[in-house]
């Protein structure tokens, strides 16, 4: 019979163990915005949400019911490493479909979600010690991610001119060797976007200076002036990575996908094989389905045109006057300097004083986040009509 000598805490106490550095990343404080918000409700306070880029529409109808079919009828055991047939060929398709673009299903790799995509190219692409340029602002995983595989990221300072995206001139400005780049087009957390001539521009630049460029195309589909094009349009030799969850409202499938260069399909392949085995069979059979539901995913974009437009002419009434251009995502980038240089603290008074949560610009930028805030209108538009009401109020 086992006898229990010491309890757990004595026990730890008698050895001393180390955790590893590449634990020791940044928390992302959009979920300090969340747990506090869920506090104030526990209390009884409506909050409105506009901190976290989640929509608020559930998965495509067919989506369901295609789940609900493979649950009763299919074997849902593993699956390819890359994903299974029938959903990279759809996603070859979608490429025919939208953008007129020639992509063979065997350059598809479907991952656990796209930061399962980024992990594997970044993996598959960079040595260690390599440096990466990310433009600020930019989601913060990147930078966490490549961190903790022993890349170096080097912070890329962009324009408000030119929608805080990175331009050629911007990378020349860069002391020092320049491996790669990740770009967003549309962009979280500034919603601006990439026009087809200068990622074009972007592109071959980076294929003359041996850049590997990575494209985050998430938010592809979620656009209101400039249309989208893939990376991939423009550069054979470059990385397209998008996702099930933004546009197809699937954020909990946890499931994405890459378009990869030719040279690196066996690289992915046995990253892949090694760190997931594959994506979940389940999200892979309903997704499929997905690319038949446009119709029902329109209604999604035409709330979000009426969010933004909403949010775009009430938030300078509010006060928040300083607007970075809003192309596409559902995401509008604010600089509140006007009235607070601390985006931290300014949005922790905003959610207990107006019940409004956002997000501080300090999870995207380091360095100037301080003085800029990220709302995201992806909920109802009673609820951003709801929001715009208390922050004209709280700002009287």
């Amino acid at each position: 019979m086992f006898r229990q000598c010491c309890s757990i805490s004595d026990r730890g106490a008698l050895v001393s163990l180390h955790n590893a550095q590449r634990g020791n990343v940044p928390p992302f404080m959009v979920m300090d915005v969340m747990n506090e918000a869920a506090r104030l409700e526990a209390q009884g306070r409506r909050i409105i949400h506009m901190e976290v880029g989640q929509p608020s529409t559930p998965a495509p109808r067919k989506v369901l019911e295609a789940a609900k079919k493979a649950l009763s009828t299919e074997l849902l055991g593993y699956t390819l490493a890359l994903g299974t047939t029938p959903l990279r060929e759809r996603i070859a398709r979608y490429y025919q479909d939208n953008y007129k673009l020639a992509v063979e299903p065997e350059q598809i790799a479907v991952t656990t979600g796209s930061l399962g995509a980024f992990q594997l190219i970044f993996m598959a692409v960079f040595e260690l010690g390599e440096r990466v340029a990310l433009p600020r602002p930019c989601y913060p995983s990147y930078r966490n991610m490549l961190g903790a595989l022993g890349i170096e990221t080097v912070l890329v300072t962009t324009k408000a001119e030119n929608g805080f995206q990175p331009t050629p001139e911007d990378l020349e400005a860069v002391e020092g060797p320049i491996d790669g780049i990740v770009i967003a087009s549309p962009s979280n957390p500034v919603g601006s976007m990439l026009a087809p001539e200068q990622l074009s521009r972007l592109a071959k630049y980076c294929e003359k200076k041996g850049i590997r460029l990575i494209s985050d195309e998430i938010y592809h589909g979620l656009s209101y002036a400039t249309p989208c094009m893939p990376a991939i349009a423009y550069s054979d030799v470059c990385f397209s990575v998008n996702s099930f969850s933004k546009y197809f409202s699937m954020t909990g499938w946890r499931l994405g996908w890459m378009v990869m260069p030719v040279n690196t399909i066996r690289q992915i392949e046995r990253l892949a094989q090694n760190f997931f085995i594959c994506p979940s069979a389940l999200a892979q059979q309903a997704a499929v389905a997905a690319f038949d539901c446009t119709e029902e995913l329109e209604q999604h974009i035409e709330k979000y045109t009426r969010n933004r437009a909403l949010l775009l002419r009430e938030l300078p009434k509010a006060g928040f006057d300083q607007l970075a251009p809003a192309d596409g995502a559902f995401y509008i980038y604010a600089d509140i300097s006007r009235f607070s240089n601390n985006s931290l603290e300014f949005s922790a008074r905003m959610l207990e004083e107006a019940g409004v949560a956002a997000t501080s610009g300090v999870d995207f930028d380091p360095i100037d986040g301080h003085r800029f805030l990220r709302f995201s209108y992806a909920r109802s538009t009673e609820d951003m009509q709801e929001a715009i009401n208390r922050l004209h109020s709280w700002q009287k």
